[in-house]
């Protein structure tokens, strides 16, 4: 038995001779140096860039097997397109295992077979090794079969734009080649073998055997096999080593830089911001040159694989406004790639003229942070974003919606231009006194932020909170007049200095008081004080203090503290998800625990929390006049009541974002919904529960 299973192996360089095998190891040798050579430009490349802000490579194990269990899960990929996740599963999954067990046969041939003169490819060990190949080498070939499908017969849309190219076709095409191939080798090998011994054992590469009777059934003896096995052989070597040459040159590269990205990431990119260096000079403030964005988005750019998947998802695009965030990565890429080369010098982003970016695009950008939520190789498109909006805003370059607004913050604190003594005017119709926290100690500082204070509809919203405390008898206070504007969106449409100008006194009020907590009605400002300030000096205060009103009042609920008894109103809703609470911080539950705590009927619309479709107010959008196809609010509203569940029965669109109350009641107009539902926020809901508990 022991005899057999000795025997029970494959040939290693069958019919290809001393010369052959000579050959491949030196064509096998040049094409690593070609690989590494390409690796190390690619790496020096991006040493040119500027240090990151932030800190990338510390407890760089667990980072490295965190992006470990990122790559190898694929849950990325499967978020938004199951079939797009599990085939490229399948590719990840085989291309791997080839690779894995290609270095195995690799070890026994260059190292176990010189040093102790047997081999351990044989046997059980063979038996194994040639059915978990031919198994997962299937899924492989499946994987990139389905790729091309997808790209050439179904013509996916997001897949082709301005940046696809005969790279993409070579690409697929080279994979499939390489899978089919190493098949049609073993086929061949398998059936050319047959005269001089048994090959039965061969019917655990069920693939290679299903090849071998198929090349039977087409007429090839063993004999013939045997002839053409040398060319056979060739043919998949050469393709292999010229695949390995390739890769650091063209888009294979993401296989490498895709891998580094996810271990190179920063958990809060996007929703919190890098600050500027205070020694910087105007000219020094945000990208000028290609090598001032960081070694990091350097690397951002080389990762991305064109897939799309950020475009998809863009309400930008999909309104008609002129921002792909795809393009713009690789826009970027493509311009140092051709500066590299010998290029001409452009502007990175700049307002009319010639530049790599247009001021437009990046205007356009609401900072939902969906492409980034999207991306499955955490591309941080905001970050870079929001540091072209710094450029343009220091070239005196801003859009003059967003320059009429950030004056009124200069001047007057708040984005709307109204006197500072105002502020507290929301609560004169109330038949309570508000609590002022700068003159009594309180657990929750209630910061109230702009539009709840000065925007007619929304100070409804700010009353109705206020009910809502009152009722649960809620320790709280506000600023009165010494409030200012947050200014998270501020600091997304570029203007830093003026953000910093908001953090130093808005900490300064609230560190005034004496408080525990800190609570808003803007999920904006709930990111920007629990993400942002704690990053300044000037605050004395952590994450875990800061609360969106939505957690608050939820407890409360849930501890009785409200009165409700889940049945007091009967309207049929939709809950949309602010960006800002949901995909920016993660939380989900506690508005739509409050709403069915009301009571409401609670339906969710296709795209809901981390898939939440923005309401275009973000990024400074609120305050822009900008031209839409179709407006993100109109989109959304239309999905409430088309593509709901319950359809055109919802009653009402639920808010949790006093942007969100503004940019859908505008899209309620505009778009014609003014009949079929109606804009309330959570407080409302909660406050008529209340009243009729």
């Amino acid at each position: 038995m022991s005899s057999i299973l000795q025997t029970t192996t494959r040939p290693t360089f069958w019919r290809i001779g001393d010369v052959g095998k000579a050959l491949f190891y030196y064509l096998a040798a040049l094409a690593v140096i070609v690989f590494l050579y390409g690796v190390y430009n690619r790496v020096t490349r991006y040493a040119k860039g500027s240090e990151d802000p932030f800190e990338r490579l510390d407890e760089l194990p667990q980072r490295t097997v965190a992006a470990a269990q990122l790559a190898l899960s694929n849950r990325k990929q499967l978020d938004r397109d199951t079939v797009a996740g599990v085939m490229h599963a399948f590719i990840v999954w085989g291309f791997l295992t080839l690779l894995i067990g290609t270095t195995i046969l690799g070890i026994d041939i260059d190292f176990y077979r010189p040093l102790t003169g047997e081999s351990f490819f044989v046997g059980r060990f063979y038996l194994s090794y040639s059915f978990v190949m031919d198994a997962m080498g299937l899924l492989f070939v499946v994987g990139v079969g389905v790729a091309l499908w997808r790209r050439y017969g179904r013509k996916l849309d997001r897949l082709h734009d301005r940046h696809t190219s005969r790279e993409d076709d070579l690409f697929l095409g080279s994979l499939f080649v390489l899978g089919v191939g190493g098949y049609l080798t073993e086929g061949v090998r398998i059936l050319g073998t047959s005269t001089v011994r048994d090959v039965s054992f061969e019917t655990v590469s069920f693939v290679g055997w299903s090849v071998k009777e198929v090349l039977v059934m087409a007429g090839m003896t063993p004999e013939m096999a045997a002839g053409a096995y040398p060319f056979v052989w060739w043919s998949h070597s050469l393709v292999a080593l010229w695949f390995v040459a390739w890769i650091p040159y063209a888009k294979p590269f993401h296989m490498l830089s895709s891998f580094a990205n996810l271990v190179a990431r920063d958990e809060k990119a996007g929703v919190r911001l890098p600050g500027v260096p205070s020694d910087a000079s105007p000219e020094e403030i945000g990208p000028s040159d290609i090598d001032d964005f960081s070694w990091k988005q350097l690397l951002d750019h080389d990762a991305c694989t064109k897939c799309g998947r950020c475009s998809s998802v863009c309400p930008a695009k999909a309104s008609g406004r002129p921002l792909d965030p795809r393009n713009v990565i690789l826009d970027l890429k493509r311009y140092r790639e051709e500066r590299d080369a010998g290029g001409e010098d452009v502007p990175i982003i700049a307002d009319g003229g010639t530049s790599v970016i247009d001021a437009h695009t990046m205007e356009s950008c609401m900072s939902c942070m969906a492409c980034m939520d999207a991306c499955p190789v955490d591309i941080e498109h905001v970050t870079q974003f929001t540091e072209m909006n710094r450029r343009l805003t220091e070239a005196g370059e801003m859009d003059e919606h967003v320059q009429d607004a950030m004056m009124n913050v200069f001047q007057h604190g708040n984005t709307f231009g109204d006197p500072e003594r105002a502020r507290p005017d929301w609560t004169e119709d109330l038949d309570f006194e508000v609590p002022d926290a700068r003159d009594e100690p309180v657990e929750y500082i209630w910061y109230v932020g702009d539009y709840p204070s000065y925007d007619e509809r929304n100070q409804k919203i700010a009353q109705a909170l206020a009910r809502v405390f009152e009722a649960a008898d809620v320790d709280y206070g506000i600023l009165y007049e010494a409030e200012q504007t947050d200014g998270n969106d501020v600091r997304r449409v570029g203007e830093e200095g003026l953000y910093e100008m908001l953090v130093e006194d808005n900490a300064e009020a609230i560190l005034d008081c004496e408080f525990e907590s800190i609570v808003t009605t803007d999920p904006h400002a709930y990111n920007t004080f629990m993400n942002e300030y704690p990053e300044f000096e000037a605050c004395e205060w952590g994450e875990d203090d800061v609360f969106h009103y939505t957690q608050v009042v939820a407890d409360l609920a849930s501890a009785g503290a409200l009165g409700l008894a889940g049945t007091e109103l009967d309207y049929t809703v939709t809950y949309h998800d602010p960006c800002h609470l949901g995909r920016y911080n993660g939380e989900f539950e506690a508005p739509r625990d409050l709403i069915r705590a009301t009571g409401a009927d609670l339906h969710e619309m296709p795209r809901n929390r981390d898939d939440s479709f923005c309401c275009g107010g973000g990024g400074g959008g609120l305050w822009m006049d900008l031209e839409e196809e179709t407006k993100p609010s109109e989109e959304r509203l239309r999905e409430a009541l088309e593509d709901t569940e319950a359809g055109a029965a919802v009653e009402k669109f639920v808010v949790a974002c006093p942007m969100c109350m503004t940019m859908y009641e505008d899209g309620r107009k505009t778009g014609g919904y003014e009949e079929d539902l109606e804009i309330v926020g959570v407080t409302e809901l909660l406050a008529e529960a209340v009243s009729e508990s």
